[in-house]
């Protein structure tokens, strides 16, 4: 692996952390009844991953150019693959990380709320103060929460496999449009801008169905009507339905891109 593909593995990786870690930002809220602050920290995080995601689409059309210069075009479905395993593993490293996280935001919320300064909180991220509370609430998940998980119960397997695909489609949204200027070089630059036909059936998904729900349970938490529990064996079901979406991403894949590259010719 070059320094350009591991540089492209590490800023997919990025973004993908943030989006499981997504997850803790929820369950922080309802365990300190601020729902509303819980996410306005949470996009801290968010604007690192969308400045990531900004470099990625430029990165890997580079690398799409470099390997046609070199008359490497073959290797790029390999590169490709490469940096959907990453985004598998920086979700694997997400859901292991998220009783660490949700204590993090927990302490986040509190502090903020008696200083109220995102600057100040960011500098304190860096104190001594702020690494050893990062060290202080480093945690794997428990044996028995594990035990504890059992079947689906809480949230319906359509949820679950609603949010698989959508969350493989919009791994693999912008890398099938890329690849599917390859595949198409007569239309390359149109194959590119056309990540929107995969990634919007994919956001339907998400707005219309999955966000909806876990937002009904976020507040059916704080209102007293479902233990938090409950809510948190609903969230790791959720967090493990993205994590299989990583992997069918690899499944999606060179089918999107030929998708996307024969809907470029009627553009």
């Amino acid at each position: 692996m070059d320094n350009q593909l591991l540089l492209i593995c590490l800023l997919t990786a990025v973004i993908n952390l943030i989006g499981a870690l997504a997850y803790a930002a929820r369950i922080a809220g309802v365990r300190t009844g601020r729902i509303a602050m819980s996410f306005a920290l949470f996009n801290l995080l968010v604007l690192v991953s969308r400045m990531s995601n900004s470099f990625l689409g430029p990165f890997l059309a580079k690398r799409i150019e470099l390997r046609l210069a070199s008359g490497g075009g073959d290797a790029l479905a390999g590169d490709f693959r490469l940096v959907l395993a990453s985004a598998t593993f920086a979700v694997f490293i997400g859901i292991l990380l998220v009783p660490t996280a949700q204590r993090l935001f927990a302490q986040a919320i509190g502090w903020f709320q008696h200083n109220r300064s995102t600057a100040r909180l960011v500098l304190r991220t860096a104190s001594p103060a702020g690494l050893s509370a990062i060290r202080q609430s480093l945690t794997m998940p428990s044996a028995e929460n594990l035990k504890q998980l059992g079947k689906p119960k809480d949230i319906g397997w359509g949820v679950l496999i609603a949010n698989m695909l959508a969350q493989g489609l919009i791994t693999v949204g912008v890398l099938a449009s890329l690849y599917a200027g390859y595949l198409n070089p007569e239309f390359r630059v149109t194959a590119s801008q056309l990540s929107a036909v995969i990634n919007g059936f994919a956001t339907i998904l998400l707005f219309a169905f999955i966000d909806p729900q876990i937002s009904v349970m976020t507040d059916d938490v704080v209102e007293g009507r479902m233990d938090a529990n409950v809510f948190r064996r609903a969230i790791i079901w959720i967090s493990l339905s993205r994590l299989a979406g990583t992997v069918a991403a690899q499944v999606f894949f060179i089918p999107s891109a030929m998708a996307v590259a024969w809907i470029a010719n009627y553009v």
